[in-house]
Parts: C-alpha cells; structure tokens; sequence
C-alpha cells in the first residue's frame, strides 16, 4: 500500500508531461522596446528565483551516516509578478500559481554531513531543472538538543532555448525533534543569475539580471517510522512557495 501510494504520487506529478508543452520564446520580449524588455525579464527572473531555487523541505538534524532520504515533491510558486512577461513569452496566460514537482533523494554521511539532489520535469512546460545541496550539521540533534544546520546549494535551469538560469544559495536552519514530528525554521540568500543569448535582445541592449533575495522558511517533519511527510513554507523575496513531500526517511 505505502509503494503503491509513492508510486501515485510520482505518476501524479509527472503525468502532465505528455501535454503539449508551453514554449518559451525569449525574442518575444523585443516587441515592446529594450526598457519593457528589461522590466519584463527582471520580473521573470525574479519569480523563476523564487520557484527554482533550492527548498530544503526537511528539518535540520543530520541524517547520520546510515540515512536516506527519498521522496515525491511539490512546490507551488505565485508568479502573478511576471503574469505580464509569461504572457509575452510563450502567448498563454500565467498560471498565476506554478507547480514544481520534484523526485529528491539525500543520504547521510560522517560528521554531521548531509548530501543531497532533485530533478524536475516542469509540466506543461519544456523546462526541466537539477539541484544539489550540501548540508553541515553544526550541532547534529537528538532526543534532548536541538539541531542547527548550515547548507550550501545550488539549482540549473534547462529546456529554454536562449535562457541560461541558475541560482546558488546559502541558508541556516534550526529544528528540533519530538516523538514523531520535527518543526523546523530557517532563513538564507538566494543568488540569481539569468540572461539571454538571443542576438535580437542583446542588440537591443538587454543585460543579464544577477541579483539576490533573502529568504526565510518555516517546515514541520512527520516521521512514522520509514515513511514520512513534510510541509514547509517559503518566501524568497517577496515571493511565497508552498511544498510538500512525501517519502521514505531512515
């Protein structure tokens, strides 16, 4: 029962996939002048930062070096302010929320250190995203103490013609664990990187966007046993995301 709901869940989020995908056309910003162009592509950015950049979704502690952490996750993202520059870009209305599936796995390794990774088929869309993180339990956490963790990630856009993205981002957390359940809260930087090769826009005068955005989470861990489940809320920049993952944790 509890593989056969994982494998719904994995079904779920990847189902869309075989939809006619929503193209972007990075040239479509040039239509209405380099300061629109600029406008619209700063705002893209910005929520594509917010949606695309690492989300932890699990609490501080470290794993240990036996410990795995394998799940189905979904994060939705408001994008209402690049509503304009999606419209402009692929000829469709904004979603206004997007959906971000991912399939995440972590393993734990000596000294409080964790690894971990997740890939993204973005439905609905061409676009397709993997990340890393890499955490460092500062203090590991038991049934008394709490744990504090510091973590280092990245994430990398592909499936946009055009489009080089990317984010880094660095971010402490704090949690501490009950019989059952972990709440967890923590707050970072995101470092975003995105430009276009398209030669119209360059001619133009259209520049990259590198900026960054603080973000502060909150999250609560439910672990069963093996199978667990985990809520977090985000906000990077002024940018809220919802997430919730389902999976294994030992």
């Amino acid at each position: 029962m509890k593989k056969s709901l994982l494998l719904l869940c994995v079904l779920g989020c990847y189902a869309q996939s075989g939809m006619a995908a929503t193209t972007f056309t990075m040239q479509n910003l040039a239509t209405g002048g380099v300061a629109a162009a600029q406008t619209s592509f700063r705002a893209f950015s910005e929520d594509f930062g917010a949606a695309f950049s690492y989300k932890p979704v699990t609490p501080a502690a470290a794993l240990g070096i036996t410990g795995f952490d394998v799940g189905v996750e979904i994060s939705a993202t408001d994008i209402a302010k690049s509503s304009a520059a999606w419209q402009t870009l692929t000829g469709t209305s904004s979603p206004g929320t997007l959906p971000v599936p991912k399939l995440t796995i972590a393993k734990g390794l000596p000294f409080g250190i964790d690894v971990s990774a997740f890939y993204t088929a973005v439905p609905t869309t061409d676009i397709t995203l993997t990340g890393a993180a890499i955490s460092y339990a500062i203090l590991e956490g038991d049934a008394l103490e709490p744990a504090l963790a510091v973590r280092a990630a990245m994430s990398n856009l592909s499936g946009v013609s055009e489009l080089s993205f990317s984010t880094r981002s660095l971010d402490v957390s704090f949690s501490k664990g009950f019989v059952g359940f972990t709440p967890y809260i923590g707050a970072g930087q995101v470092w975003v990187d995105s430009s276009t090769s398209n030669a119209t826009l360059t001619t133009l005068g259209l520049k990259g966007e590198a900026f960054t955005q603080s973000k502060v989470f909150v999250g609560l861990n439910i672990n069963l046993g093996l199978p667990n489940f985990a809520i977090e809320a985000d906000t990077t920049g002024d940018i809220a995301t919802y997430s919730v993952k389902l999976g294994l944790r030992w």
